[in-house]
């Protein structure tokens, strides 16, 4: 299935239904009254978070989804049915913005996630709700008020725990096969990952966490070079930023200048994920010694910005020191989840302003009105 990770949508919640001008005629019930029913609300547009969904391609093709309107009273005081609901399924970790506002209104973390982006439009009144002592005969009611329109941007940003974030050819994709079930493609030329790619790491029973792998990043990422600029939305709710570099450059470059190459696209694109938690991890030590790449390590730390908090020094074709690496990551992992459950956010809807409906009167003169003109009379003006 292709991924796509984006999508512009419209949603309309439902009018509220109208109310109705109508009175009681019924034999030897000469002056029955007022019996006109109030409308039913609009049905409300909502969005719910499902793990059997992981891209957004269907809201590429369909992106009018309308919920539906309330009904209008009836005669004999009966009141319009409820719009029904429009629910849509979209994946685990969708964030959803107003693109009229720019204001982001939800995000779907958790699976069951529900979100209300389009409250319906409030029932209208009939005849009988204006009844009083005083006005006996009303003909007054009021139409159901508009449901929400909205223009939605939808962004699917993938749910995981580690990032992996390097230039292409870093051995990010050696790396997540090496640990992981996963099996993103492997290949000795630059962008053989085109779409992010997800792997569990198990590290023992009962514990594990979620690996991400995007495209490799190269200079002038944030600003649209390369493929790795589309996805680094993806790494925003990683929990740490896992920095590969390769030690042994089969092109020869300076792998200070690689690191340094790759911290400045995340600076320039988000200062939220360059000050994500990092740890800096070199690579392809079998091409080399281990002397070698400690040496490397620490000219590039001392080029650096803002320091990892750990290092490591690993092989992902032989596996050296991945056991090492993964079970640090899953200590980290796990103390970050435990603080996360502590906050227990949950996203809220907006809140919804209810206007005042307008109240529109028959123009008849009440003494005018014909009681033989039928068994009820329904205002629709």
């Amino acid at each position: 299935m292709k991924f796509v990770d984006e999508a512009v949508i419209r949603v309309e919640a439902g009018d509220g239904g109208n109310g109705i001008v109508s009175f009681r005629r019924e034999k030897y019930v000469p002056r029955g009254g007022p019996d006109g029913g109030d409308g039913g609300d609009g049905g409300n547009v909502y969005v719910k978070a499902d793990t059997n969904l992981n891209t957004l391609v269907d809201y590429r093709f369909t992106k009018f989804h309308k919920a539906e309107r309330g009904e209008n009273g009836g005669s004999a005081d009966c009141t319009g049915a409820r719009g029904e609901d429009k629910v849509l399924l979209l994946p685990v970790g969708t964030r959803i913005t107003d693109v009229a506002t720019g204001e982001v209104i939800g995000d779907l973390r958790h699976e069951g996630d529900v979100l209300c982006v389009a409250r319906g439009g409030r029932h209208g009144f009939g005849n009988t709700h204006f009844k009083s002592a005083t006005n006996q005969a009303p003909r007054q009611k009021t139409n159901g008020t508009k449901g929400e329109r909205r223009q939605l941007k939808l962004e699917m940003l993938l749910v995981s725990d580690v990032g992996l974030v390097g230039l292409p050819n870093a051995g990010k994709s050696t790396f997540v096969r090496a640990v992981s079930a996963a099996k993103p493609k492997v290949a000795d030329y630059p962008f053989t990952t085109l779409v992010p790619s997800l792997g569990v790491v198990k590290t023992s029973q009962g514990r594990s966490f979620v690996i991400e792998d995007i495209p490799g990043l190269i200079e002038g990422a944030s600003e649209g070079a390369g493929l790795g600029h589309r996805f680094l939305k993806h790494l925003e709710r990683c929990r740490v930023l896992v920095h590969l570099v390769d030690v042994h450059p089969i092109d020869e470059s300076d792998p200070v200048d690689n690191v340094n190459i790759i911290e400045n696209e995340i600076k320039q694109y988000a200062h939220e994920l360059y000050n994500k938690p990092r740890w800096l991890v070199a690579n392809k030590v079998d091409l080399g010694t281990e002397e070698e790449a400690k040496e490397t390590l620490e000219k590039i730390i001392a080029s650096m910005e803002v320091k990892p908090e750990r290092t490591f020094i690993i092989s992902g074709l032989n596996k050296t020191g991945v056991n090492e690496l993964i079970f640090a990551l899953q200590d980290l992992v796990d103390e970050v989840k435990q603080q996360e459950l502590q906050q227990d956010i949950k996203p809220k809807a907006e809140d919804f302003v209810w206007t005042e409906p307008e109240v529109i009167t028959r123009d008849d003169d009440e003494d005018d009105f014909d009681e033989d003109e039928g068994p009820e009379f329904i205002y629709k003006g």
